[in-house]
């Protein structure tokens, strides 16, 4: 038997639900996920017969971020072609936002069903909009690990909740419930765990109901009005910023601390 796809695609009228299924790993991102994610929105974004873009997670979780396992043999690590691979610099997680605020003017709504964590929450604000359940948590975990977001974070968190409400989610609280999430503004709804499948479609499907036109329209105008001068380069620099940092003594400091369950030993270099 072949492996299941580590991507589920569902259409349902002119709603496209993409469900991430790595459910015996929190459907952390391997690359073969986060490629796959990258592509499916791109290619939604070129059906015209889709209006909505769904997000969620197979289980009882969102996405518990990078998976820092190895690949397993036979996996997939890219859908780039060799040449496309030697050129970009962005990477699947760079992509998450240029993929669905800058390059696609359909709909993204994001079903938070359980955590979302690290890359995995920088995933859920991608999105234009987001629905979470009463189970969900929301995480940033970079500066434990010793680093900065990525994903587009700096910016989507920023963009929700405001900067000092950003930074100090970032850098001092760094996970919330859905009540806290729903009143910072990292959500916009929170529905009861057993009614969540429901409310998900729900939502998507009356979304899918109103003038398509005039959706796309809006879409680009406020996300014209509110995007950084230049995403692909914000996206590409909170990249290689959040690689310096993962790089540095304290980085693996902070990863051998996580692994060796104790506090951390900074000297800021």
């Amino acid at each position: 038997m072949s492996p299941e796809p580590v991507l589920q695609l569902e259409d349902r009228g002119h709603v496209r639900v993409l469900r991430l299924h790595r459910p015996d790993k929190k459907n952390a991102l391997s690359s073969e996920l986060g490629w796959a994610i990258v592509s499916a929105v791109e290619e939604a974004a070129r059906d015209d017969s889709v209006r909505v873009i769904g997000i969620t997670g197979s289980g009882d979780a969102f996405c518990s971020g990078l998976d820092l396992a190895p690949s397993p043999p036979g996996e997939t690590p890219t859908t780039l072609t060799p040449q496309e691979a030697a050129l970009d610099d962005l990477g699947w997680v760079g992509r998450f936002p240029v993929a669905m605020r800058e390059r696609c003017d359909k709909l993204v709504v994001a079903g938070i069903n359980g955590v979302a964590v690290g890359a995995g929450l920088s995933l859920a604000m991608s999105a234009d909009l987001r629905i979470a359940s009463d189970r969900a948590r929301l995480m940033a975990g970079y500066a434990r690990m010793g680093t900065s977001p990525d994903g587009g974070l700096s910016w989507t968190l920023s963009q929700a909740i405001g900067y000092e409400r950003a930074l100090r989610f970032l850098l001092e609280r760094q996970t919330a419930t859905a009540a806290e999430a729903l009143e910072l503004g990292m959500v916009g709804e929170v529905t009861p765990a057993d009614r969540f499948d429901a409310r998900f479609r729900e939502a998507c499907d009356a979304l899918a109901a109103l003038p398509p036109l005039a959706v796309r329209q809006t879409k680009r105008v406020v996300h014209r009005a509110t995007m950084p001068p230049d995403l692909v380069d914000h996206a590409r620099w909170e990249i290689a910023i959040a690689r310096r940092g993962l790089a540095s003594e304290d980085g693996a400091e902070a990863f051998a601390a996580f692994r060796e369950k104790r506090a951390p030993v900074y000297k800021g270099r």
